[in-house]
C-alpha cells in the first residue's frame, strides 16, 4: 500500500469511526505527501509497509505524544486531548510545521506498532465471560490475553457497565463506567465472573506503572474522543491497584505453554490484535486452541473468545464480531454473540442461549 492510499485509508476510517479531526489531519497529510511535503520526508522508507500495520495511526500517535509531552505547545492547541480545540486549517498547518521542524522526533515511534490498549472493548469481554458464567457457573476463571498491550482489559470484572436499556453492572464504585455497553439480551443474570488468574502477553508489552507506558498508550487514543480519554484514565487508576502481568511473548509461544487446570475455566481472549500476526503464526495458534480445546472436560473446559473482524459466513463481508468457542461443546461450539464498534461499545448481543 502507497503512502498516499495509507493515509487516505485511514482518514475515512477516522471519518467513519467519529473523529473529525483525524479524518481531516490525514487527508491533509495524505496531499501533502503528494506533493512531496515534509509528511512524504518523515515517511520516507515506510512505502511498502502492509495496510494492517496501521501507519497512518503510527504517525498520528507519534505526534499526539509529542503533544501530551508538552513539547510541541504550538500544535496543542489544536489537541482536545489537552483542552484545545480543532481547527482544520490552522491545526494542520501547525502539525506540518511540526513535521518540517522536528522530522526525526516524529520519526522515533514510526517503527512500533500502535498500542491503543481500548478499555471500550471491554464491553465485548464482558459479555462473554457473563456468557461462559451462564455456562460454568460457580467455576473460576482463569483469564489469559493475547495482544494485552497494558494489560487493561484483564481488568474488565472491574468495570462497571450501563446497558442503553439502563441496567448496569459490575462493581457499583468502579472509576471505569463505560456507557451504552450492551444492546440485546446480554446474560446480565449470570454470577458475576470470578476471575482467579490473569495473565497477559504482547510482543511490545506496556507497563503502565510508568509515566511513558501511560503516555504511550494515551498518545494512541484519538485526541478528540476525549470519552476514550477518560475510561483510559479510570482504568490506569485501576491497575495502579491491582497491577496484571503482561509477558513478553509471540501469540504462539503463548498458547504452547498454556495448560488447562482442574477445577477452572480457561479463557483464551484477544481483540483488534489477529492481523498483526503472520499467516504461518496465525495458522499455528489456531492448531494449538484446537488441541487444547480436545483436551478439555468438564472440569477443567477451556474458551476462545475473540473480538475481530471476521466473516459470519465465507460470502459476508468483515464485521467486528465477538465469537466464543467452548470445549467441550454445550450447544454449538463456535457461536457468534455479537457485533461490536472496532473501539467497543456497543456490543449488539445477538446471539440466543444454547
Amino acid at each position: 500500500m502507497d503512502l498516499e492510499t495509507a493515509l487516505r485509508s485511514q482518514a475515512h476510517a477516522c471519518d467513519l469511526l467519529g473523529s473529525q479531526m483525524y479524518a481531516d489531519l490525514l487527508d491533509r497529510a495524505a496531499d501533502d505527501v503528494v506533493a512531496g511535503g515534509p509528511t512524504a520526508a518523515v515517511l520516507a522508507g515506510h512505502e511498502d509497509d502492509p495496510g494492517p500495520s496501521g501507519l497512518a495511526l503510527r504517525l498520528a500517535g507519534s505526534i499526539h505524544r509529542l503533544v501530551l509531552e508538552g513539547s510541541a505547545p504550538e500544535v496543542a492547541r489544536f489537541y482536545p486531548s489537552v483542552g484545545g480545540t480543532w481547527e482544520a486549517d490552522a491545526g494542520w498547518e501547525a502539525v506540518r510545521d511540526l513535521l518540517a521542524a522536528r522530522p526525526d522526533d516524529v520519526r522515533a515511534w514510526l517503527d512500533r506498532p500502535p498500542q491503543t490498549n481500548e478499555v471500550g472493548r471491554s464491553a465485548a469481554l464482558m459479555g462473554g465471560l457473563l456468557e461462559v458464567s451462564r455456562l460454568w457457573p460457580g467455576l473460576p476463571v482463569r483469564l489469559v490475553e493475547l495482544g494485552s498491550s497494558g494489560g487493561l482489559n484483564l481488568l474488565a470484572d472491574r468495570f462497571r457497565y450501563r446497558a442503553r436499556d439502563g441496567g448496569e453492572a459490575g462493581p457499583a464504585d468502579a472509576p471505569v463506567l463505560i456507557e451504552d455497553a450492551w444492546t440485546g439480551a446480554v446474560p446480565t443474570d449470570a454470577p458475576w465472573p470470578d476471575v482467579v488468574s490473569r495473565q497477559g502477553s504482547d510482543v511490545m508489552p506496556i507497563d503502565v506503572a510508568t509515566e511513558e507506558g501511560r503516555l504511550t498508550l494515551t498518545a494512541y487514543v484519538w485526541p478528540d474522543q476525549v470519552h476514550r480519554h477518560e475510561r483510559l484514565r479510570g482504568a490506569l487508576a485501576i491497575a495502579a491497584e491491582h497491577p496484571v502481568d503482561v509477558r513478553r511473548a509471540r501469540a504462539l509461544d503463548v498458547v504452547e505453554d498454556l495448560r488447562l487446570e482442574a477445577g477452572t475455566v480457561t479463557v483464551l481472549w484477544h481483540s483488534i490484535m489477529w492481523q498483526y500476526l503472520d499467516r504461518t503464526e496465525q495458522d499455528a495458534v489456531r492448531a494449538r486452541i484446537d488441541e487444547l480445546g480436545a483436551s478439555a472436560t468438564g472440569d477443567q473446559p477451556f474458551v476462545h473468545l475473540f473480538l475481530e473482524p471476521t466473516r459470519r459466513t465465507p460470502e459476508s463481508r468483515h464485521e467486528f464480531w465477538l465469537v466464543l468457542e467452548t470445549w467441550p461443546g454445550r450447544g454449538e461450539v463456535r457461536r457468534f454473540l455479537g457485533r461490536s464498534h472496532p473501539h467497543g461499545p456497543p456490543l449488539e448481543w445477538e446471539d440466543t442461549r444454547a
